[in-house]
């Protein structure tokens, strides 16, 4: 077990919302590295001198490589209703993106058929006849550009997998340093996208909470 700590950005009862380091799992896979499940039931052990198995609902994702907030849910019910959330894209999301443009930059919404190869671990743009094919909507403002890159706010509606690395990449702007999808820069297993607000419902408050990680300064 590693022993970080996680930077938690939000906690109460039934919600905890860390800061995911680019570069660590959100989840457990096949490398057996440890992940942000593994920090955040350690910390939870730690903090309240809980024995045996500790819940810590998984309701949404970041690719590895990419850092920003990262919300669990601590009871059952708090994972049912963002659950729902997430599935009924009520949750607002904004990343910050540093993308390579060889031209100018305009704010736009983009609509892409998206489909998982799961073998080898990339996302196509597809026909939406195509088997497996997902709906993927984003939008992005432009926030700055220049010498040959652009900064984005982007707000994804839906939330399919590497959605945002793939309908830049298909637009000739791959995220800088995701060579997976056509950067020409590496960043050491980093890419320059963050997640950097999350807005919820409040699972049992039924307020909105809004939950801020700092853009980092390279972004």
């Amino acid at each position: 077990m590693s022993d970080q700590s996680p930077t938690v950005l939000f906690e109460d009862n039934h919600l905890l919302a860390v800061l995911k380091p680019a570069g660590v799992l959100t989840m457990g896979d096949d490398t057996g590295d440890v992940s942000m499940v593994d920090i955040a039931r350690e910390y939870l052990r730690v903090k309240y001198s809980k024995p045996g198995n500790i819940f810590v609902g998984v309701v949404h994702r970041l690719d590895r490589p990419v850092s920003g907030v990262l919300l669990f849910a601590k009871t059952g019910k708090a994972a049912s209703r963002l659950s729902d959330q997430f599935r009924r894209s009520t949750v607002k999301k904004t990343y910050r993106a540093i993308v390579e443009a060889s031209s100018r930059v305009a704010d736009a919404r983009l609509v892409d058929w998206l489909c998982k190869d799961r073998t080898n671990n990339v996302v196509n743009c597809v026909s939406p006849q195509a088997a497996g094919a997902q709906e993927c909507i984003l939008e992005y403002v432009v926030d700055s550009q220049g010498h040959g890159r652009a900064h984005l706010n982007v707000m994804p509606i839906t939330g399919r997998s590497h959605q945002i690395r793939v309908q830049l990449a298909s637009r000739q702007m791959p995220i800088v340093g995701d060579v997976k999808y056509g950067s020409k820069h590496h960043r050491g297993g980093q890419i320059s996208l963050h997640a950097y607000r999350l807005e919820i419902e409040h699972p049992t408050q039924k307020t909105r909470l809004e939950i801020i990680a700092e853009i980092p300064a390279d972004l």
